[in-house]
């Protein structure tokens, strides 16, 4: 099942005028997050939506959102509406995955187009990696991992709030990603489409429809907040999934609070230094202060065969 809808990467995905809808399917999201949210899409010049059950609260669990049903709702009803051009998370946490087997894919994959018939884009990151997998093998239409509106990283970061602009406002096609600390961890060349997120988040998918096929390609991975063992172990999951092995390339962004970082550094290059592949550390998406976002389900090229690294965006996923 797919879309019906392709993106042009070499048109701008947004220009003033548009319209953005905030939602919030994993972890709630307080009134003054909303409202700097708001306000900084307005002031790009969009016109925006915000999700009915945005500042809902779940009456058992408050780190979500309010109920399933309802954060499932509003994803559904601002992905369908015509008179939306981007879907915006407000914010990750946890629960996005709770909302993937209750979603009707075909009536989805009939939606999702703006106005002018083009393919509207999902944005968001960290928790939201569930419903990116889940859009890429259900639609196959990509999308942003991206700083969240509703987060101190967009609230404190320039860099982040003008990359996250320059995305929404300016082609893909062509575009360069590489990030200031970005490092060459295996030498090499790639093609292919840009997959993955969180760590936890793939291997939480093992099993379930999104995860039972590895897709081949670049592989992105990130993750916060789990010690080395841990990460260990999340890390072995994919490797015995077959996820790692899948891949044509890896780039590996930001490690936040997951230990010291020679110790990460020495378990990644582990894991994906010897798998023959060209492999980047340091890239900077995920959780880091100054965050880069990064389309995922797009065509690209990572070149690590010389001295400097290049990772660029070629082309919609064929």
């Amino acid at each position: 099942m797919t879309a019906q809808h392709r993106i042009d990467l070499d048109q701008p995905q947004l220009a003033p005028g548009d319209t953005v809808s905030i939602i919030a399917p994993s972890g709630p999201s307080a009134r003054a997050s909303l409202e700097r949210a708001v306000r900084l899409f307005e002031g790009w010049g969009l016109r925006v939506v915000v999700g009915e059950h945005v500042l809902d609260r779940h009456p058992r669990a408050m780190y979500l959102a309010g109920s399933d049903e309802d954060r499932r709702a509003d994803l559904v009803r601002a992905w369908a509406d015509p008179a939306v051009d981007a879907v915006f998370c407000i914010r990750g946490g946890y629960g996005a995955m709770r909302l993937l087997d209750g979603i009707d894919w075909a009536a989805l994959a009939a939606g999702g187009a703006r106005r002018d018939g083009r393919q509207k884009v999902l944005a968001g990151s960290s928790d939201i990696t569930a419903l990116h997998e889940a859009f890429r093998v259900h639609l196959d239409v990509p999308g942003l991992f991206c700083p969240m509106p509703g987060t101190s990283v967009v609230r404190d970061s320039e860099f982040v709030r003008e990359d996250l602009r320059r995305w929404l406002f300016e082609p893909w096609a062509g575009r360069e990603l590489i990030g200031p600390k970005t490092e060459i961890l295996a030498p090499g060349r790639a093609e292919g489409r840009f997959t993955g997120g969180n760590v936890s988040l793939l291997a939480a998918a093992i099993g379930a429809p999104e995860g039972r096929e590895n897709p081949e390609g670049i592989l992105f991975l990130e993750e916060i907040t789990e010690e080395p063992y841990r990460l260990d172990n999340l890390l072995l999951q994919l490797q015995r999934s077959g996820r790692l092995d899948a891949a044509s390339g890896i780039v590996l962004g930001s490690w936040e609070d997951c230990g010291e970082p020679d110790q990460v550094r020495d378990l990644l290059t582990e894991y994906c230094g010897g798998l023959g592949v060209p492999v980047l550390w340091e890239q900077g998406f995920g959780h880091d202060a100054h965050a880069l976002t990064i389309p995922v389900n797009v065509a690209g090229v990572l070149d690590a065969s010389g001295s400097d690294a290049r990772l660029t965006v070629t082309g919609a996923a064929a």
